[in-house]
């Protein structure tokens, strides 16, 4: 994550939730996160680097699973809130 931006889309600095907190706000415990089937109140959002590959193997709610899917099927499936532009390192100008 690049704080900086974070901070500029956001509002507020980058933070890390505990093991606890991953589970009781997301509904997937650590390992197993995924975009989708989250609970009712958890905001998606897609950073931009994901849109240089075709496929994602996304975690798939436990630590031993993944799903294979396009670009485009994440972002159906994820109800993406949208498009962010957060990481760093990526890009071959950064």
């Amino acid at each position: 994550i690049d704080n900086p931006k974070y901070k500029a889309q956001f509002g507020t600095k980058a933070k890390m939730l505990t093991r606890e907190e991953v589970e009781e706000k997301i509904g997937h415990a650590v390992g197993g996160v995924c975009p989708f089937a989250v609970k009712e109140n958890v905001r998606v959002w897609l950073d931009e680097s994901l849109k240089r590959f075709t496929d994602i193997h996304a975690a798939a709610g436990s630590l031993n699973s993944t799903v294979h899917l396009t670009l485009e099927e994440l972002t159906v499936h994820s109800k993406m809130n949208g498009w962010v532009d957060l990481c760093k390192g990526w890009r071959e100008d950064e």
